[in-house]
C-alpha cells in the first residue's frame, strides 16, 4: 500500500530521498517509540515529546486528561513526526556534511479511544515494547484509566524520508587530502539498574533481561 501524495506531504527538496510505501512507513513508526506531536493552542503551535505505537492502519499516543495538549488534540489536526539518527556523514566542505537518517511525517485529526478500548491499547503499547509484561503488573485503577487520554491517528497523509551512504562532494573536492566518510550512531540498550525498593529474591523477568532496542 501506497499513501497518497498530498501538497503538504510531499517533499520539495531531495526527493529521491522520499518515500510514501507504507513498508517503509510502518518499519520507522515501529523502531522508533519517541515521537513529537505537533499541534495548536490559541493560534500559537507546540510541539510536545511523547511514545507512540503502531496497531495496523493506525498509531497512537497517551497522556494525561488534564494535559493542555491532548486536550488540545482532539479532534484537531496534529502532525506527528518520528525521526532515528544512523549516522554522521562528513565531507570535505561544510556544506555537504549531513546525516544519514531515517523519518516519518504523518498530518490528519487526532481522535479520542473510546473508554471501553483504552486498556486493550495500552496494554497493546506495553507489550509492544516488553512482551508478555502487561501479565506480570496489577492491574489499572478505576482512577488511572479516567486520568489518561488515549489518542490516535489513521495513516493515511504523509511521507518518510531516509538517507544512507557518503557523502556527495563536488567532483573537483575528491582530490583534497580531506578524510570523508560516516560516523555510524547507534542506541544502545545498558545493563538493568535494579529499583533499591525491590523485594528481596524478586528477578527481573525474561523480557526485560533480553530487551532489545527496536530500531
Amino acid at each position: 500500500m501506497t499513501l497518497d501524495i498530498t501538497d503538504r506531504s510531499r517533499l520539495r527538496r531531495s526527493h529521491e530521498r522520499g518515500h510514501f510505501d507504507r513498508a517503509t512507513i510502518d518499519a520507522i513508526l515501529d523502531a522508533q517509540p519517541m515521537c513529537s506531536v505537533g499541534y495548536v493552542i490559541d493560534g500559537r503551535p507546540y510541539v510536545t515529546p511523547t511514545l507512540q505505537w503502531r496497531e495496523g492502519d493506525h498509531v497512537y499516543w497517551h497522556g494525561s486528561s488534564a494535559s493542555r495538549a491532548i486536550r488540545s488534540s482532539k479532534g484537531a489536526e496534529v502532525c506527528l513526526t518520528v525521526a532515528i539518527l544512523d549516522g554522521f556523514v562528513m565531507a570535505r566542505s561544510g556544506m555537504h556534511h549531513s546525516v544519514n537518517s531515517r523519518s516519518v511525517m504523518l498530518f490528519g485529526p487526532a481522535f479520542v479511544v473510546p473508554d471501553a478500548e483504552k486498556e486493550a491499547r495500552l496494554t497493546t503499547f506495553i507489550d509492544g515494547l516488553w512482551p508478555g509484561r502487561a501479565a506480570h503488573l496489577r492491574p489499572n485503577t478505576a482512577q488511572e484509566l479516567k486520568a489518561t487520554t488515549v489518542l490516535g491517528m489513521q495513516i493515511k497523509e504523509g511521507s518518510a524520508k531516509v538517507r544512507g551512504g557518503g557523502p556527495l562532494d563536488d567532483e573537483e573536492d575528491y582530490a583534497l587530502p580531506i578524510w570523508a566518510g560516516v560516523i555510524p550512531v547507534q542506541t544502545r540498550v545498558g545493563a538493568l539498574v535494579p529499583d533499591a525498593r525491590n523485594l528481596d529474591g524478586v528477578e527481573p523477568p525474561a523480557h526485560l533481561t533480553g530487551f532489545r532496542w527496536p530500531g
